[in-house]
């Protein structure tokens, strides 16, 4: 099977999965960053959220397609080596 690359986050996440893919599969996000997700969401379906907060929950999301993405490719990268 070969690895297409279809995006910068395509390669950012291959790059991820290539450097330790058991690594990138055991990847969980801090206690304090997914405390400050939480937060965010909560004010969002509440109040809403500042033009500020907004744009750091749009980077929580795209760190999060990042890492979706290097978790998708380490499995891969794994299962081809069996």
């Amino acid at each position: 099977m070969v690895l297409e690359y279809n995006s910068v986050y395509d390669e950012l996440a291959f790059f991820l999965a290539n450097l330790s893919p058991r690594k990138v599969l055991a990847y969980k996000v801090s206690a304090k960053s997914q405390e400050r997700v939480n937060i965010l969401l909560e004010k969002n379906s509440s109040i809403g959220l500042t033009a500020d907060e907004n744009a750091e929950m749009e980077r929580y999301m795209t760190v999060e397609h990042i890492v979706r993405l290097a978790k998708a490719k380490a499995m891969q990268k794994l299962n081809m080596s069996i």
